[in-house]
């Protein structure tokens, strides 16, 4: 699990959190996922968000209560985003669809594997309905195109 970083977080901050499992990234069903892993991942959306002049604060659990936690701390710290891949409680979280309706910070969620193709539990996410967007289905590369589309949508501007 990702450790809290200790920085003052800001409006050019951005929450990154990835749930239940994620953390086995690179060796869980590598057919499904992939062979990244939850570091290539974190040091995609660090890179990627340096871009725009935004940083990543990374985060992973396995445990629903503590990811409404970090949501519940984004809105204390006035994060600019969230970019949330919730995994399975996507698919079965009322709690933490509630903790992003409550806290209003843009959001996208991302699915490493394109959840319309699997079982047909997967067809449907909480979260997403608390989301302006969601991607499935681009690999880790849905975390840059979800950081790209939340700085377009909070109005910032890729460096040059």
């Amino acid at each position: 699990m990702a450790k809290p970083s200790t920085d003052k977080t800001s409006a050019d901050t951005i929450y990154v959190l990835n749930g239940p499992n994620l953390n086995l990234l690179g060796t869980r069903e590598p057919e499904t996922y992939g062979h990244a892993t939850l570091a290539d991942v974190e040091k995609l959306c660090a890179d990627t968000s340096a871009r725009f002049g935004l940083k990543a604060d990374c985060r992973q659990s396995n445990r629903e209560g503590e990811l409404i936690d970090f949501i519940h701390e984004a809105h204390a710290k006035k994060a600019a985003g969230i970019i949330i891949n919730a995994g399975a409680y996507s698919h079965t979280s009322i709690a933490l669809h509630d903790a992003l309706v409550a806290v209003k910070i843009p959001t996208v969620e991302v699915h490493i594997s394109n959840i319309h193709a699997r079982e047909n539990f997967r067809h449907h996410s909480f979260t997403a309905k608390a989301a302006f967007a969601m991607l499935s289905g681009f690999g880790i590369d849905g975390y840059r195109l979800a950081i790209s589309g939340l700085a377009a949508r909070i109005g910032v501007k890729a460096k040059a």
